[in-house]
């Protein structure tokens, strides 16, 4: 009997369980998978709440669609008749206490149509001028890492960098651009770099041609009806013959001739032959304190962000906007980040006929402690904020605050070097025990499914070899 351990519930550890009950199954391998999870829900960052005919995600909201795993995993499950697409519109960046419309043709703020930005009001006649150094600059010397600000600042300088790129990018990590790894987030930027010299020349020459004038640009996002709860609740379901351990805390992981101790915080042993902790690193870096190489790495950054949900009467938003929802420059003096119109982007599925749904967000790097704030104190900063563009009447319906304190993994430069050093370190030292999740590979719905996919495919052909 071959005896798994799994620990950390979230879409990884998940995604784990399912994958290796259902092909281990296959290969008539017997096993015993036990799944540990310190909260009292599984999920991790992704959980729905469900209010008065509204459906507010805490956590994610969608995932990609070029990604294919998230999708294929929804499939396999049998809820892929629930995904749903998101509704596309314009969106924009609000920078000096304006909106201004995304110029269209940019991909990750990188400019792909070169008439659309020298029109655009967003940037100055000198930003403009130096954002054009892309089409005449050498690529950079090849090197392991550098920062995504680093990179970006030298191809198109600080203005189109500051107004852009910077709050797209970062906000997907609720990272510094300057501390942030340019080959552990974005590397295609730097293979681009490589091979077509300019970013802009390179991107022309591989993205799909744009749509015709006129013609909807095509939806980006999955997510399921009732919310990413569904992908939650569809995979506990499939968990019938696992062994499923919420409110459980594992203290330590010692090993034990072939096989591992795992020391759970009431007081008990669980004896494991395979180990595969998909919780945080810092998790992983307690849990494993009494190992000497494991002292050797540094804490991995972590940031805290928030979000604030208000429902509201349509008719209470005097001036509404044509589009799914805007961030925010950093040069800018708001407190919120980005703003979703949440019923545009999902129109149908998240808030009754009338009502409008606002998703605000909060917390960046220098400005964290906004986390901390009461619920009543962020719903009157998000609240202050969007009257400067908006002009909503009244307060809200209700809100509801969400926040996730040190829940965003910082890859910092040298990241990708930081995780391969701890893998082939974890070969060496505590072989079957493997890690997987957002603060290694990829921090996204469909990174952390290709990493469980592919830790489980590790073991799977491990124990198919040790049949033979």
């Amino acid at each position: 009997m071959n005896r798994i351990t799994i620990i950390g519930g979230g879409i990884t550890g998940l995604t784990a369980a399912y994958y290796l009950h259902k092909k281990l199954a296959e290969s008539n391998i017997p096993n015993e998978i036990t799944l540990i999870e310190a909260k009292n829900r599984l999920g991790g960052k992704i959980e729905t709440y469900r209010k008065d005919g509204f459906t507010i995600e805490r956590g994610p909201d969608s995932f990609l669609i070029r990604k294919q795993s998230a999708e294929r995993l929804a499939r396999d499950i049998g809820i892929g008749d629930k995904l749903v697409t998101n509704g596309t519109g314009k969106s924009y960046i609000l920078v000096n206490n304006k909106l201004h419309q995304m110029p269209q043709g940019s991909f990750m703020g990188i400019p792909t149509q070169v008439k659309p930005f020298l029109y655009s009001n967003l940037f100055s006649l000198q930003g403009k001028l130096r954002a054009g150094f892309d089409f005449i600059l050498p690529k950079c010397k090849a090197q392991e890492d550098q920062s995504l600000g680093l990179f970006f600042r030298r191809r198109f300088g600080d203005e189109l960098v500051e107004n852009l790129i910077e709050p797209l990018l970062s906000g997907i990590y609720a990272g510094d651009i300057d501390d942030l790894s340019l080959m552990a987030t974005f590397p295609n930027f730097y293979q681009l770099e490589q091979k077509h010299r300019s970013l802009v020349k390179g991107l022309q020459q591989t993205m799909p041609k744009p749509n015709k004038q006129g013609k909807k640009k095509p939806s980006m996002f999955y997510s399921l009806e009732g919310g990413l709860q569904s992908l939650v609740d569809g995979l506990e379901s499939k968990l019938d013959s696992i062994h499923v351990k919420k409110n459980t805390c594992v203290k330590k992981i010692e090993k034990s001739n072939s096989t591992y101790q795992l020391h759970l915080d009431d007081g008990t042993k669980l004896e494991s032959d395979i180990v595969i902790v998909t919780s945080p690193f810092y998790s992983l870096k307690k849990m494993l304190g009494s190992y000497d190489f494991i002292q050797t790495y540094p804490n991995q950054k972590a940031t805290s962000v928030a979000n604030v949900a208000l429902a509201f009467d349509r008719s209470a938003i005097k001036q509404d906007i044509d589009g799914t929802g805007f961030v925010v420059s950093r040069n800018s003096e708001y407190r919120i980040t980005a703003c979703t119109w949440t019923h545009k982007k999902w129109p149908n599925t998240t808030a009754p006929e009338d009502m409008a749904l606002l998703r605000c967000y909060v917390g960046r790097p220098g400005d964290e402690n906004v986390v901390e704030m009461s619920d009543e104190m962020l719903e009157k900063l998000v609240l202050h904020d969007l009257n400067k563009i908006m002009k909503i009447e009244g307060k809200p319906k209700f809100s509801v605050v969400s926040r996730w304190k040190d829940a965003m993994p910082q890859y910092s430069v040298g990241h990708k070097q930081f995780v391969d050093r701890l893998e082939n370190e974890l070969k060496t030292h505590l072989p079957s025990l493997y890690v997987a999740g957002s603060s290694y590979r990829g921090i996204g719905i469909p990174d952390c499914i290709d990493q469980a996919e592919q830790v489980v495919e590790t073991i799977v052909d491990q124990m198919k070899q040790q049949q033979v």
